[in-house]
């Protein structure tokens, strides 16, 4: 029995069968992997940050997701494993082979915390993703929201070098293999946060922003919260741009 027969049966993701807008010039699939290592209050996919797997509706296993990459494969060109944090998940390096094998074009999503994991799928050329995506979801002195059982630890502060570094490892790749993701909630991205999270970037950044939704959030409080109105978000964008001229509101 190999590796991906031992664990064909299990649990892994939702399985999102066709997207036009997950991976830039693909049509994709996409997996929402279980599990994440923060607990940013702004998340709408609670239940696969929270929950137990097995309590989760319409998860597909393994193989399910296989299944999908091989009767698909004339069809889509993109794989993207997203979650979650995609990274913790035990499954990544299987799934990744998995569409490699199937000549599919293979995009990772991330919270930017693994960076030691990162690196190593980057120096495999079995494993190394076609392009990543990085949420750079508020300013270093803010990052405490993002895990709040734990703000005021050492922790954080370990957490923020982390996210520098892996922005740190995106920088050294060419343009076309990455791109850095915000979105706007206004407790976490004010003008200054932007300014302060330009400092991560490379100035050739594509920068890609995005509006916040009060659905469905971990944190209750945060369904309360309004969204920036469409004239704040193109004012913050536009101060991003002025920084990261790769700055763009979605």
């Amino acid at each position: 029995m190999n590796k991906t027969d031992a664990v064909g049966f299990k649990k892994a993701g939702v399985l999102i069968k066709t997207s036009l807008v997950d991976f830039p010039g693909h049509v994709s699939c996409t997996v929402f992997l279980h599990g994440c290592n923060l607990r940013c209050p702004y998340c709408y996919n609670t239940e696969l940050v929270t929950k137990k797997i097995e309590s989760i509706e319409g998860i597909s296993t393994v193989q399910d997701i296989i299944d999908h990459l091989e009767k698909r494969k004339n069809v889509l060109t993109g794989f993207v494993l997203s979650g979650g944090e995609a990274l913790i998940s035990p499954f990544l390096e299987i799934l990744i082979k998995e569409g490699r094998c199937r000549g599919y074009s293979i995009k990772l999503d991330t919270n930017g915390t693994n960076p030691e994991k990162l690196e190593t799928l980057l120096s495999d050329p079995e494993l190394k993703p076609d392009f990543i995506a990085m949420d750079i979801k508020t300013s270093p002195k803010k990052t405490g929201l993002l895990l709040p059982q734990l703000a005021g630890s050492p922790v954080i502060q370990t957490l923020s070098e982390r996210i520098k570094k892996t922005s740190s490892i995106l920088a050294s790749l060419p343009p076309e293999m990455r791109e850095f993701r915000t979105v706007l909630v206004p407790p976490l991205v004010s003008e200054d946060d932007i300014t302060e999270m330009a400092k991560l970037l490379p100035k050739d950044a594509s920068w890609q922003f995005a509006q916040f939704r009060n659905e469905d959030c971990i944190d209750p409080l945060y369904t309360t919260i309004s969204p920036y109105t469409q004239s704040e978000a193109e004012a913050l964008v536009k101060k991003a741009a002025s920084l990261i001229p790769g700055a763009v509101l979605r």
